[in-house]
């Protein structure tokens, strides 16, 4: 009990001096706030979070409660491959789609850390029926040039925050698929055919399981769809998918 209240007593003196030497900011416009990790509340508002009523296949937003267990036109006519999809917030909304590009693109490694928070969160209904959590891979080569997984990063958190363990090696991504922006939906669909394939030796640690797909941003769903099949010849019970953003295309 002594060890435990010195160790708090440590990062509670360690969190002050933090606080003094590199002051709290907000995550996208570096206003002052009041924690580390945080939003001020203009950006906050303008965040375009995703809350219910929401489609229960594609978790995009709908603009009036329709009740419980409702799924979308785009659901009902174009299911997707996996089960369920939730995310934090609407890619359209520039606070969102400003912190997932910084994540991706600008090497902002710390803010895997907010992100997978609020992820957490957002995914809680598919992470209490969860067994393991699988982040998109990246191609070898991408991830050279990038030096990291922005999925990997955001699945750890979760992956703290849930309590559902990560197995970051059992997809790989065999095809260097080229940028899916610009790309229309059917093209990026061909484009991500036979992208992945899953490790021979991981295929026992999916198999039976209910699997939540990690990923940064959801656009047309060509990625976690071809990622969800891979996982469902190999035997797994159910794929979810759990991003940042996604594209909102209608309601």
């Amino acid at each position: 009990m002594e060890v435990l209240r010195a160790a708090n007593l440590v990062r509670s003196v360690g969190s002050r001096l933090l606080d003094v030497v590199f002051p709290p900011v907000c995550l996208v416009c570096r206003k002052a706030v009041g924690d580390h990790g945080a939003l001020c509340a203009a950006c906050w508002s303008d965040i375009g979070f995703i809350e219910r009523p929401f489609c229960e296949r594609l978790g995009t937003p709908f603009d009036r409660d329709f009740g419980a267990g409702m799924i979308s036109l785009e659901a009902s006519a174009d299911p997707p491959v996996f089960e369920r999809a939730r995310a934090v917030a609407r890619y359209d909304s520039d606070k969102a789609r400003s912190l997932a590009h910084r994540l991706k693109y600008y090497d902002r490694l710390e803010l895997a850390e907010p992100l997978g928070r609020w992820m957490a969160r957002a995914g809680a209904d598919l992470l209490g029926e969860a067994d393991l959590l699988v982040p998109v891979p990246l191609h070898r080569m991408r991830l050279f040039s990038r030096r990291f997984n922005q999925s990997a990063a955001l699945a750890k958190v979760v992956s703290r925050e849930s309590a559902v363990p990560v197995e970051a090696m059992a997809l790989e991504r065999v095809k260097p698929t080229p940028p899916q922006v610009g790309l229309t939906r059917n093209q990026r669909a061909v484009n991500m055919q036979g992208a992945f394939r899953i490790h021979e030796e991981k295929k026992i640690a999916v198999e039976g399981k209910n699997i939540v797909l990690v990923d940064d941003v959801l656009t047309s769903g060509a990625t976690v769809n071809a990622a969800a099949r891979v996982l469902l010849r190999a035997r797994a019970a159910r794929v979810d998918v759990l991003v940042f953003a996604r594209v909102v295309t209608g309601s």
